[in-house]
């Protein structure tokens, strides 16, 4: 029996969703706010008009908070129709914005009042090498337990908030982006297994 094809929504044409097989590809090209199934998905909306700098960034910058385009509206539709999962930075201001809760960092599954359900979990636990705190929301399907709390020390460090020679003076380096925003072969794999679950 064949595996069942997963649509990744929002992803790197040449990231670590490329050549998967069962995979099918939505990146900036094709559009993913138009997917329109039918297979389950996992979805990465693009989260800087989302994250916790995103307040900042609109002072700084005049991009506004939550001005992407429709595209967590339509992740989030995408996931709740044909079921799925959906990745986001821990704190998203877009879970406020949709009405999501809200997950608990102690770990472990949170069901929603609307059939889904969201959890923590860091990828560190998974392959990256900075902590890279991650809300997901799971619809369609029980999700699995996932590798809950804290994990291995980070090696790497995303936000831009400490100076880079206290960094180096704890032993962890500054992430460059795309190491930052990649998702780790492992979790990748997690979060497809999770959208193959869809009833």
């Amino acid at each position: 029996m064949s595996e069942l094809i997963v649509a990744a929504l929002y992803v790197e044409p040449n990231g670590c969703y490329f050549g998967v097989p069962c995979v099918d590809l939505w990146g900036e090209t094709r559009d993913a706010r138009r997917y329109e199934g039918p297979w389950p998905v996992v979805a990465h909306p693009p989260c800087d008009r989302w994250c916790q700098m995103a307040p900042v960034n609109q002072a700084r910058y005049g991009h506004k908070v939550g001005d992407d385009g429709g595209c967590f509206e339509a992740a989030l539709r995408a996931v709740r129709t044909y079921g799925g999962v959906l990745e986001h930075p821990a704190l998203s201001l877009a879970w406020r914005a949709f009405k999501l809760p809200r997950p608990d960092t102690g770990g472990g599954w949170n069901r929603t009042i609307c059939g889904g359900w969201t959890c923590h979990v860091e990828q560190r636990n998974y392959g990256h090498r900075a902590r890279k705190a991650t809300w997901l929301y799971a619809f369609g399907m029980t999700p699995p337990p996932l590798k809950w709390g804290r994990g291995l020390p980070p090696e790497g460090w995303i936000s831009t908030d400490r100076p880079r020679h206290e960094l180096a003076a704890l032993g962890i380096a500054q992430l460059g982006k795309k190491e930052a925003k990649a998702t780790p072969v492992a979790f990748r794999d997690l979060l497809l297994s999770i959208a193959r679950l869809r009833k």
